[in-house]
């Protein structure tokens, strides 16, 4: 790939990110956030929406890549394109609403230019204005602009503005094992499908937006972040159907239950890790029964026993999305400003599973990542103060050090940052810096 061709001098990113620490200045400096919005989500493939929100014709949802607005909308043939979300006449907003139909064209409220749903120009009104000098059916001048790369996997849509010459890989291969949580996650709907057309929560974070990327497969936090969410026994509330008991938010100095949880590091920043401590060895009740009954009409029993084993706790596919499997949601991550992060949390209903665990799975995450949750909303205080503290000038860098002496590569205990040093060393400085290979 060819150097990025700035018109301002770049930041040297080997002085501000090291192996163990970053500095301050990459949650502080608009322009460092600019140079992010380019190299980052101007390029990572990024989760945009899922097919269960568009599935007819002119079925659309709105979203952003990076800061630049787009719009996934379904076409007449079934296919589904990423459109930029601006007219190509004046440059206006063409689609204001989040979801909805737009059956078989998108018309601009400004002057009335007419698109069909896969972004070709259907018409500019009073057209005898352009005769004999422009061709209003070249699609690629008039028409919408369509994003260069749109794929998808179990259902779920992620496009890159890498242009096809660019060498990013594939979606499949950009995922990697990542995939593996995905089908786990997929693969507990009964009905071999999610629908994740059912909702949303949302808020705006006064943070960075890599804070709570940096948060999600941090398992040092939890024992004292979510403190308040425990009993005397550093027990959490029960979350979810089938366990006998919460959390351990287990905080010994040796042997804590936390540092048993794996977490692993993968290409391209992502990362996920296992599950969490409960304190039991397996899930049961009459609803988890009643769950792997539906899922024996489709499966062996040693498959239901291995789709009903957790695997992992929280999938990061960096930058942008965390998908859960315990409260089965999606969590996007949009930055706005150097400091400020808008957060959505889709709950995912399982297919074929009995209405009561997709009732139980969205009481979950009611309660656990809403604007006013018992977890989520203690996360998002730390971001703000993460913020406000990186204010402070006495002391340059944000450390992440903890386990390094004894991590493997991409690999280490529940406790580790290591998958925070592969988020900068896999992920950050190979988009910052322009690297491919």
């Amino acid at each position: 790939m060819n150097a990025p061709d700035f018109s301002f001098p770049l930041p040297d990113f080997d002085e501000l990110v090291h192996p163990d620490r970053v500095s301050r200045q990459l949650y502080l400096d608009p322009a460092v956030f600019e140079l992010e919005m380019r190299q980052i989500f101007g390029r990572a493939w990024l989760y945009l929406a899922h097919e269960s929100q568009i599935p007819k014709e002119g079925d659309f949802v709105t979203a952003w890549m990076g800061r630049q607005p787009v719009i996934v909308i379904r076409h007449k043939d079934g296919k589904v394109h990423v459109l930029h979300n601006r007219c190509a006449h004046r440059g206006v907003l063409l689609v204001t609403e989040e979801r909805g139909n737009t059956g078989n064209t998108l018309r601009c409220g400004y002057h009335g230019w007419t698109f069909r749903t896969n972004g070709e120009l259907l018409l500019a009104p009073m057209r005898d204005a352009y005769t004999g000098r422009y061709d209003m059916n070249d699609h690629e001048t008039f028409g919408l602009a369509r994003v260069p790369r749109v794929d998808s996997y179990r259902g779920f849509i992620f496009a890159s503005l890498a242009p096809a010459s660019d060498p990013m890989p594939g979606l499949p291969e950009f995922l990697g094992e990542g995939r593996r949580c995905i089908d786990l996650l997929v693969d507990r709907a009964p009905d071999g499908e999610v629908d994740v057309s059912g909702g949303v929560h949302k808020y705006v974070v006064r943070g960075n937006w890599k804070a709570q990327i940096e948060n999600l497969n941090d398992n040092y936090h939890p024992p004292f972040s979510h403190a308040c969410t425990t009993d005397d026994n550093q027990r959490q509330f029960r979350r979810r159907y089938g366990d006998d008991s919460g959390v351990h938010m287990d905080n010994r100095e040796q042997g804590s239950k936390f540092d048993s949880v794996d977490t692993v590091g993968l290409d391209w920043g992502s990362s996920y890790c296992g599950p969490l401590p409960f304190n039991h060895d397996k899930r049961g009740g009459p609803l988890f029964d009643a769950h792997c009954a539906e899922l024996r009409k489709h499966h062996s029993p040693e498959k239901v026993e291995e789709i009903m084993t957790d695997f992992f706790h929280n999938l990061i596919v960096y930058p942008s999305v965390v998908m859960q499997l315990a409260s089965s949601h999606v969590r996007t991550i949009r930055p706005i400003a150097h400091d400020r992060t808008e957060i959505r949390v889709y709950p995912i209903r399982l297919k074929g599973a009995p209405e009561e665990i997709n009732r139980q799975l969205v009481r979950y995450l009611n309660v656990t990542h809403s604007a006013g949750s018992l977890i989520q909303s203690d996360d998002v205080e730390m971001f703000r103060r993460v913020q406000s503290g990186l204010a402070s000038e006495a002391q340059e860098w944000v450390w992440f050090n903890r386990h390094m002496a004894d991590d493997g590569p991409r690999r280490g205990g529940g406790t580790s940052e290591v998958v925070m040093r592969n988020q900068y060393s896999a992920g950050y400085l190979r988009y910052m810096q322009g690297e491919v290979q």
